[in-house]
């Protein structure tokens, strides 16, 4: 055990993601587990420059493992960015007596945290909260289940409707550049077609499965649409369809941030549990400038550069069932 950890802080950053809370419990008590002192900075970054922190202990985090959101609140940081904001939150850390620094947040925050760690010798383990699901080195990222059962639920009920006036929905869910949410959720909901921004697309394409729907005689025809999609967004994508098949009956929904908000399912509180004690082990053991994931059921330890850059593929497995599901 490195011995000279006697404070460890945590921070949440970049866009909220449900589990976030859960993270946050699991690295206050498992820092009490060990005899350590643990704070939690407001606002991320932000919160980490100007000072503004609690003390946490274990009975201090009861009750909020359920909760969505971040109860230390997030941010996204421009002035941390800066080489001198990093030298206000380095003083701040060691003004305060903390040791070393848990952040909580996607490849952005992982940046900082490597950058912060790097400059002024601060311990440093992320732990991957974002529903994009983007980050390499871990089999799902904190949020990710959560928005897709949000998503799935969503559509289930947009499904009533359009069975209800046989109508044709694209539906946009998020991810940015990612579209694990997208085709997660179109296996899960029936979707006719998922479009993705990893696999090559064309409108063509998308009049294509129009026809086939047809053919099959579908009478709801749902197709799950990436926010990064390169082929345009839905309501680009609906006039394309409309003035190709003016008989069809096409409505935009756009599921928004409604994804990134509510109770964390079991999944993502017993990932954010597992992590959270990992995060603190890791610094303990002499860890830093990593990100701690899951894979294949085992915990492990990413390099931020690798966890970061390397990036993410899509199960091409998912890829072949969710196309031999949608006929």
């Amino acid at each position: 055990m490195n011995t000279s950890i006697q404070h460890i802080a945590v921070i949440t950053s970049g866009g909220d993601a449900p589990g976030m809370n859960a993270a946050i419990r699991a690295v206050a008590r498992t820092a009490s587990y060990h005899g350590l002192k643990v704070s939690g900075y407001y606002r991320g970054y932000d919160g980490l420059m100007e000072g503004d922190s609690i003390g946490m202990s274990a009975r201090s985090v009861k009750n909020t493992l359920a909760m969505g959101g971040t109860w230390l609140k997030s941010a996204r940081s421009e002035a941390f960015r800066t080489v001198q904001g990093r030298v206000t939150a380095a003083k701040t850390l060691q003004s305060d007596g903390v040791d070393a620094l848990v952040v909580i947040g996607g490849d952005g925050s992982f940046r900082g945290a490597q950058a912060l760690s790097e400059e002024h010798g601060v311990p440093v383990i992320g732990i991957p909260g974002t529903i994009d699901n983007d980050l390499y080195g871990t089999d799902h990222s904190i949020g990710f289940d959560t928005a897709v059962n949000t998503v799935m639920h969503a559509v289930d009920k947009i499904r009533d409707t359009a069975n209800s006036h046989n109508r044709f929905f694209l539906v946009e869910v998020m991810g940015r550049d990612s579209g694990f949410i997208a085709l997660s959720a179109a296996i899960a909901t029936g979707g006719m077609d998922a479009i993705l921004p990893e696999v090559e697309y064309s409108i063509d394409e998308l009049f294509e499965t129009v026809r086939q729907g047809a053919k099959h005689k579908k009478t709801s025809n749902i197709v799950i649409v990436a926010e990064g999609s390169t082929i345009g967004n839905p309501a680009e994508l609906a006039q394309a369809l409309v003035a190709e098949f003016p008989e069809l009956d096409v409505k935009v929904s756009t599921l928004g941030h409604m994804q990134r908000g509510g109770s964390p399912s079991h999944l993502d509180r017993i990932l954010a549990g597992r992590l959270g004690v990992g995060a603190v082990d890791g610094l303990l053991d002499g860890k830093s400038q990593v990100m701690v994931g899951l894979q294949q059921g085992q915990l492990n330890y990413v390099p931020f550069e690798k966890a970061c850059s390397q990036g993410k593929d899509l199960n091409l497995d998912l890829l072949r069932v969710a196309d031999i599901l949608s006929i």
